[in-house]
């Protein structure tokens, strides 16, 4: 797929960096003066040096609030956030404990961030913004769009929290749940004490009824989501949080495809697990389609070129994260390796954009690639930068108008929901800046975290990692699934070990294929271009060529299942790291290896 050239600027005029300047000053007084006075603000050891200075100096001055923002206000981490937090989960929790704690009010959600191994997740609260910024929250994919959307939700919790009210009397529930889910119920208004009430509610413009929402079972989500998104020929748009977890979507919908026609065709719904009151309000929604069916019995299960848009005519576009560990989905979704083009070339590939449970940090820029080239933008917050190749012992942090392109850096946000210079752990690099407001468009590369270079002994970025295999299928494997990286001590030096599940039946023959076999060479040579540091270390005798290793078919899918069941968390929640480093998480996904390449 080709992309437009973008218009980027290398630099900032004058003009455009004092811009960007006033911009950012005006969004930060709006999001540090209210919150100053907060719990946190006011009681956090870290923040005690701009407490200082602001009581010193002219607190109504903006000059003055800024400055002393920008001198003594800390990176800092979970840790600071970590005993004010823990006061939502007390019990009895006190409104008079918790109001105010980070942002004015109660928080209407906790988020909590995706789960990549067995440790308990962070929690953020997060606070009803004023409307106009509450609309500008489409990035998390649940923006309008023209005619009926697939988007399978969910609205299930990890927790419910109890606050009881100054008033004795009452009390008020709040979700702890993925960033989302909140949004969907805060832009909705949907409230979880009257859930049930509305099972019988259905969205225009939604292929699932809202009783989907509430399904627990994984199976049973994806499998009722297809029933009602095959029924309805009319969708225009498909929205996923991730595009892999779509891939997983169609391998239901190809194992259940003779169930699923069939229940279109009587109108039923089928015999799932844990439908238990949800199953009455389904069947109402459903009724009999032998026309329909017939269609769909004629198109087949989704293995044909374009078999998308021969099931939905009318689907135009694509919404979902494509980078990262999803991008090996894309080609399956897209393309198809040789064989189908499941979504067709007439339907655009968009991604939600770039953000974190903490803050949503920027948006596509449609003028570039919209899979990897973000706007930075202050929606949530103001996101600042440390320059992670600068030597400076004090990490000085650096404006948006003080990037350089090229450069690589660490995102560092305060947020309307009252993070102070919160670093986000990962690392982005400046492509260039928007001539229209001067904003940085970026690239994400990877996580800020030397682990890779520790265990393995070279330093190759998530990206280069996700490249190279994302290479070698195009040139020898056929189309992945989904992969994720051990490391492969079994023998000396050690190396990179991928896993990699393939689409469709495993071949018989795939061992005897030679560009099969050149699929580890491919991966070695992407590593060598790509990394200074590997090549180094290879030379060294520090690392060898990397192994590649087929996972049973459905591997990944039944990783999120049984995460979803086992630890009462949403498919949003689950996340394959691009390289494991928890053992048991390692030992799971070998046992389910079925050859070598």
């Amino acid at each position: 797929m080709s992309h437009r050239q973008t218009d980027l600027l290398d630099s900032l005029s004058a003009e455009l960096s004092q811009q960007l300047e006033d911009h950012t000053d005006k969004v930060l007084l709006e999001i540090i003066r209210p919150n100053f006075a907060s719990q946190f603000a006011q009681g956090a050891p870290e923040l005690v040096g701009f407490r200082k200075a602001i009581a010193q100096s002219d607190s109504k001055d903006d000059v003055d609030f800024l400055r002393s923002f920008r001198e003594f206000i800390p990176i800092t981490n979970y840790e600071p956030y970590r005993p004010f937090i823990a006061k939502f989960l007390a019990i009895p929790c006190m409104e008079a404990d918790v109001k105010n704690m980070f942002a004015p009010g109660l928080p209407y959600f906790l988020a909590m961030t995706s789960m990549t191994t067995r440790n308990a997740p962070k929690l953020f609260p997060k606070y009803r913004p004023p409307p106009h910024l509450l609309q500008q929250l489409s990035y998390q994919g649940f923006g309008p769009s023209e005619g009926v959307t697939l988007a399978p939700s969910s609205l299930r919790h990890w927790q419910v929290l109890r606050i009881d009210c100054e008033d004795g009397q009452s009390s008020k529930e709040v979700a702890v749940c993925s960033m989302s889910i909140g949004i969907l119920r805060m832009a909705m208004n949907w409230d979880i004490e009257h859930d049930k009430d509305r099972l019988d509610l259905w969205v225009p413009g939604k292929t699932d009824p809202y009783a989907i929402s509430l399904v627990k079972h994984y199976r049973t989500l994806f499998i009722l989501n297809a029933l009602f998104a095959l029924a309805d020929r009319r969708v225009t748009t498909i929205r996923f949080l991730f595009a892999n977890v779509f891939v997983i979507f169609l391998q239901y919908v190809e194992d259940e495809w003779r169930l699923l026609v069939e229940c279109i065709e009587k109108g039923i719904i089928p015999d799932v697990e844990d439908l238990g009151d949800l199953r009455a309000p389904l069947e109402r929604h459903l009724t009999p389609n032998p026309v329909r069916a017939a269609e769909l019995r004629e198109i087949g299960p989704p293995v044909i070129q374009g078999w998308a848009v021969r099931v939905w005519p009318d689907l135009k576009q694509f919404v979902g994260i494509t980078g990262g560990q999803a991008a090996v989905s894309v080609p399956k979704a897209r393309q198809g390796w040789k064989v189908t083009h499941l979504l067709g070339p007439s339907v655009t590939i968009k991604s939600h954009g770039y953000g974190t449970a903490e803050c949503g940090l920027a948006r596509v820029y449609h003028r570039g690639n919209p899979n990897t080239d973000f706007k930075v933008a202050f929606r949530d917050g103001v996101v600042e930068f440390l320059d992670v190749r600068s030597d400076e012992p004090s990490g000085r942090v650096l404006s948006a108008w003080e990037l350089v392109t090229g450069g690589n850096y660490e995102p560092v946000v305060t947020t309307h929901n009252g993070l102070w210079r919160y670093h986000i752990a990962d690392v982005i690099t400046v492509k260039g800046f928007a001539p229209d407001d001067g904003l940085p468009v970026i690239n994400y590369l990877h996580r800020r975290d030397d682990s890779l270079g520790v265990a393995f002994g070279a330093s190759c970025t998530e990206s280069q990692l996700t490249n190279a295999i994302v290479s070698a299928a195009q040139q020898s494997i056929g189309q992945i699934v989904a992969f994720t990286i051990v490391l492969d001590d079994r023998d000396k030096p050690v190396t990179y070990g991928y896993l990699v599940e393939l689409a469709g039946e495993l071949s018989p023959c795939l061992l005897q294929r030679q560009d099969a076999r050149m699929a580890t060479k491919h991966i070695f040579e992407s590593l060598i271009s790509a990394s200074d540091d590997y090549r180094l270390v290879v030379w060294q005798g520090k690392s060898r060529r990397p192994t590649i290793r087929i996972m049973d078919k459905g591997t990944f899918a039944e990783y999120h299942r049984q995460k979803c069941e086992q630890t009462n968390i949403m498919v949003g929640q689950v996340k394959v790291p691009v390289v494991i480093f928890d053992p048991a998480m390692k030992e799971w996904f070998l046992e389910r290896v079925v050859m070598e390449l």
